[in-house]
């Protein structure tokens, strides 16, 4: 069974590397520090690329595994398995950014949500953390990766 998820396993990998390449833009255009008013709006640029990551994904699955005619279903499954194997390496991607990448970037986003009236002290703590991080890489990679799963295999499936 494994055997037949290499290409997914390979993209579920790729992703993660994307993402914490990602992360390191992030850090040096200041949107981790410096301009971290505009971290939630400029974080968003991620997107298109995460969606085109998908997309090469089930294209290379469609045209290497199943011959160049894949179906709705076979293109869900696959982006299924992409999406798994970045929700296992989300926590640890989490962990390498906010350790090593960007490491002070929790003070930082706390500090500016309580002067900027955003946020209470508390609230920001119990917010911006690690461990609410890993959380929120987990759900959201869940919930995006089956969304986008879908949306892509539609446009990817073979037309009969």
């Amino acid at each position: 069974m494994m055997k037949g998820r290499k290409i997914e396993i390979k993209w579920g990998v790729l992703f993660i590397l994307v993402g914490l390449i990602w992360m390191v833009f992030e850090k040096t255009m200041g949107w981790h520090d410096v301009h971290i008013d505009k971290h939630a709006t400029y974080s968003m640029f991620i997107a298109p690329i995460a969606i085109a990551i998908y997309v090469f994904a089930l294209l290379d699955k469609k045209r290497n595994y199943y011959g160049g005619k894949m179906t709705f279903k076979q293109g869900f499954v696959s982006g299924l398995f992409i999406t798994l194997v970045v929700v296992i390496l989300s926590p640890l991607s989490q962990y390498i950014t906010s350790t090593y990448i960007t490491p002070g970037y929790f003070n930082k986003v706390i500090e500016y949500s309580v002067s900027s009236g955003k946020m209470e002290q508390q609230a920001a703590e119990d917010y911006f953390n690690l461990h609410n991080y890993m959380i929120q890489a987990v759900t959201g990679a869940a919930i995006m990766g089956v969304l986008t799963s879908a949306l892509v295999a539609i446009f990817v499936r073979s037309k009969s």
